[in-house]
């Protein structure tokens, strides 16, 4: 049994010491609900904030594989919209040119059609030359590939091929100069419209494939994304209900522990009454 001193009181040092412990719980409970985490920073839990702050630098390059992609989908979506523009001017080129193969159609007429049909050639070219996103432009032969980040290191890049679609090219073999002003001319020109029409048409396909592959990894790089911020949160974020219950329970601890220091402190006034 411990004696009564006024020097040295054991229950007011043990009741001091238990309420600092309660009090520094209820900071740390404190912290969670105003930061809404259980780690904040390194100093609630090193390893975990090491490992949240690399998954956070994960999710930001992820972000910027995403930018990437979309530039380029957006790129190569211009790029199509355009061909799929041109694949209809050849269509009514080609009715213009075969309108104008018929021998008995007279000259008036033949030259009004060649009017439109040079119209069509130069809805081509102004088509061409405005199917631009960011600078980019992938049917006027000033690109040959356009390519996009696919991982945060930078070490994977998805390439998609561009399609030249300018007059007088491999795609659109029709000449600048080309003409339907001659029964001769209109009968060669519907070959060489029709062969373009297939050129543009698989070249459009090759562009869709290309965009294929643009949103197949964005959607890839999205969930992944979402992945790891559901895991950051999972090993930093506050459970608030169970922090709320904590809360309530270390605040009826701290005045607990309060009304027992003061309890403890007043026992060396017992002294008095035995020497009253």
């Amino acid at each position: 049994m411990n004696g009564i001193s006024v020097n040295t009181n054991n229950g007011a040092m043990q009741s001091l010491q238990y309420l600092n412990m309660t009090n520094a719980g209820l900071n740390t409970v404190q912290n969670a609900v105003n930061s809404g985490m259980t780690v904040a920073d390194a100093q609630d839990n090193g390893a975990i904030f090491a490992i949240a702050q690399n998954m956070r630098g994960d999710v930001a390059g992820y972000s910027a594989v995403s930018g990437s992609l979309s530039r380029a989908t957006s790129s190569v979506d211009v790029a199509l919209s355009a061909g799929q523009s041109i694949s209809d001017l050849l269509i009514q080129m080609k009715s213009q040119a075969l309108s104008a193969s018929d021998s008995s159609l007279d000259t008036a007429s033949r030259q009004a059609l060649n009017e439109n049909f040079q119209a069509l050639l130069g809805q081509i070219t102004s088509v061409v030359q405005n199917a631009q996103f960011n600078g980019v432009n992938l049917i006027d032969g000033s690109t040959k590939t356009i390519t996009a980040l696919a991982s945060t290191d930078g070490s994977h890049r998805i390439t998609v091929s561009a399609e030249n679609m300018s007059l007088s090219g491999k795609i659109v073999t029709i000449a600048s100069t080309g003409s339907i002003s001659t029964q001769s001319k209109a009968s060669t020109m519907i070959s060489t419209v029709e062969s373009s029409l297939t050129n543009v048409d698989s070249a459009l396909a090759q562009l869709s494939s290309g965009v294929s592959k643009f949103s197949i990894q964005s959607t890839f790089v999205s969930q992944l994304s979402t992945a790891l911020t559901t895991g950051i949160g999972n090993l930093v974020d506050a459970d608030m209900a169970t922090e709320s219950a904590q809360l309530n329970a270390l605040q009826v601890k701290q005045q607990l522990g309060v009304q027992a220091l003061s309890i403890a402190n007043s026992a060396p006034q017992i002294a008095l009454k035995l020497f009253g």
